[in-house]
Parts: C-alpha cells; structure tokens; sequence
C-alpha cells in the first residue's frame, strides 16, 4: 500500500480550490460530481481511464453511470483542467488549467506516470513546421513513450 506525502494531499487541496475559482471566475459550474471526478484524476500520476473512475465511483455513489462519468469528463477538457491521453482512452489533470495550451505528455511505458510538460520551444518548432505545410492546426496534442527518469535511472538508461 502507498502512502500519500502531507505535501501531496496539499498540492491536490490547492489545485481543486484553484479549479473551482477558475469554474466560478468562468460561470461554469463545478458540480460536486465533477469536482469528485477531478479529484479522482488528479490523485494518480498514471492516467486513468473513465471506467475506472465509474468503479471508485460506484463504491461511494451508486447512481454513478457511464454517461454521468463521460459528460463530467467532456466537462473537465472543455475547462483545461484535465488532458486526455488518447493512446491510452485515458485521463491526467492538467498542470496549468489557467490557460489554454497544447498537450505535451511524456509517457512511462514501465510504471505507468504521466507526466506534462510544458516547453515554448516545442510548441513554436511545431507551430513552424507545420505552418510550413500550410496545413492549420484546430488542436495539437503531442504523446511521448518512454522510461519516467526514476525508472530510467533504476534500468540504467539515463542519458
């Protein structure tokens, strides 16, 4: 069994009192089903996957339905507070729900954490390259698979 760190339980606290500020500041509204589902999301550093939320959900709300988890879900993206994680029809909290942005995910293909990352670089060589092509970009989301840097250092892998 895992034990959470206080400074954890600290950061997630913040982050969901920052998520609903933004809700508010936005007039949306973050219903206590959404808030939970975000909760749920943000406690894992691997992505989840909407019907592991609906299990957790039904052992503490039984009118818990796939539908009900997909719209607080479709809710969750439409307010940048979580990313969806396409190659694994999976979920991650997002690290900067303040603005919108491209999702850059770094994928651990060993232990399974999801990492973000955010790199100005990165997004004008993509925005170059593909304005290049003439090609005009709608949305951009960008999945990296590889070893986390504590399973690569426990492999022996590190650059």
């Amino acid at each position: 069994m895992s034990r959470t760190h206080p400074a954890d339980c600290l950061a997630r606290t913040q982050a969901l009192q920052h998520a609903e500020a933004l809700c508010a500041a936005r007039g949306v509204r973050l219903t206590p089903l959404r808030r939970r589902v975000l909760e749920l999301v943000q406690s894992r550093t691997e992505a989840v996957k909407a019907y592991d939320l609906l299990a957790q959900l039904s052992t503490e709300d039984h009118a818990a339905k796939p539908p009900t988890v997909y719209r607080a879900l479709d809710f969750l993206l439409e307010q940048g507070l979580v990313h969806r994680v396409d190659s694994l029809n999976a979920f991650v909290g997002c690290n900067h729900p303040d603005t919108p942005h491209a999702a850059h995910l770094l994928l651990c293909t060993q232990c399974g954490r999801v990492q973000e990352l955010h790199s100005d670089a990165l997004d004008a060589a993509i925005a170059q390259a593909v304005g290049a092509t003439g090609f005009v970009t709608h949305h951009a989301r960008l999945e990296v698979q590889g070893l986390c840097a504590d399973c690569a250092a426990k492999a022996g892998q590190t650059d």
